[in-house]
């Protein structure tokens, strides 16, 4: 696989090709499905990237959509093989939320909103430790470390000064008052998060607890667009034991909205900087 092969991406592309296709034959999934005798859920997961597609998917697809051309069809499976590929975070064994990770290394931007905690694109390794433990208190050392090792794997993105991810995160004052770690962490944290602020493709902005209600109230949400037009933007919304990843224009309008009035509300990033690094001294010897 090239190493630039996305197959979370892939998925999501082949997926929509696939959903074109079909509704451009005027079928509806239930159709497909009962015509090919699977489940219609099983063409919806196909159709949205959540699920594996193989090239004999794309084949018994094809053949249902009248596909007779043998470019478009050799396109579509060597999008389903480069789908069925694994992308780097695959090496770390089994990360409970792989494709927010593929969507996340492949977006051009992404607009977070954290109520409780830093950002995991901006936490210091021993913020991410306490973090990880303290979610996930099962969790044994060997899998607290790994997941730790991909959190800082995935903050690469920021880093990178020549291809970086564009990001603008909106941080509840509770996150920098929440006792992490202890004093300590909590001291480097945000002297990093301080730091991080710093740099032209990294937007902070702290939410005050005195603004009172927000519509960030419903909970932390990501935003992420993507350079290429035939990518749609996702909204994630984490959960305990499975993630909501939404992708209709209405509702990723509607977060996008949500945003925006949580930026307005927010401090501007100078006044953000200065609120973080006070709150930094505060945790001091």
């Amino acid at each position: 696989m090239a190493a630039n092969v996305n197959p979370t991406v892939r998925r999501r592309r082949l997926g929509s090709e696939l959903r074109k296709l079909r509704e451009m034959k005027g079928l509806t999934a239930e159709a497909v499905a009962a015509e090919l005798l699977v489940s219609q859920s099983k063409i919806s997961r196909l159709e949205n990237g959540r699920r594996s597609i193989s090239q004999r998917d794309v084949r018994d697809l094809c053949g249902v959509y009248g596909v007779d051309d043998p470019h478009l069809v050799e396109s579509l499976m060597n999008m389903a093989r480069e789908s069925r590929q694994q992308g780097w975070w695959h090496a770390f064994g089994d990360v409970p939320y792989s494709v927010y990770i593929g969507l996340e290394t492949e977006a051009e931007s992404l607009r977070t909103y954290e109520s409780l905690i830093v950002p995991g694109l901006l936490q210091t390794r021993t913020y991410a430790e306490a973090v990880i433990l303290g979610m996930g208190p099962e969790a044994t050392p060997a899998e607290i470390q790994n997941r730790v090792e991909v959190r800082l794997k995935r903050q690469e993105r920021v880093g990178d000064l020549e291809h970086p991810l564009r990001l603008w995160a909106v941080i509840d004052e509770s996150a920098l008052r929440r006792v992490v770690g202890g004093p300590p962490v909590m001291a480097e944290q945000l002297e990093y998060l301080a730091e991080m602020s710093t740099l032209p493709h990294v937007t902070v902005q702290i939410l005050p607890h005195d603004v009172g209600a927000h519509p960030g109230m419903y909970g932390a949400f990501a935003v992420l667009e993507f350079e290429d037009s035939s990518d749609s933007s996702v909204v994630y919304l984490e959960g305990v034991t499975s993630d909501l990843y939404l992708e209709k224009h209405a509702d990723v309008h509607k977060y996008a909205m949500m945003y925006e009035y949580l930026r307005a509300q927010a401090l501007n990033p100078e006044k953000s900087r200065e609120f973080i690094l006070d709150a930094a001294k505060g945790y001091a010897p």
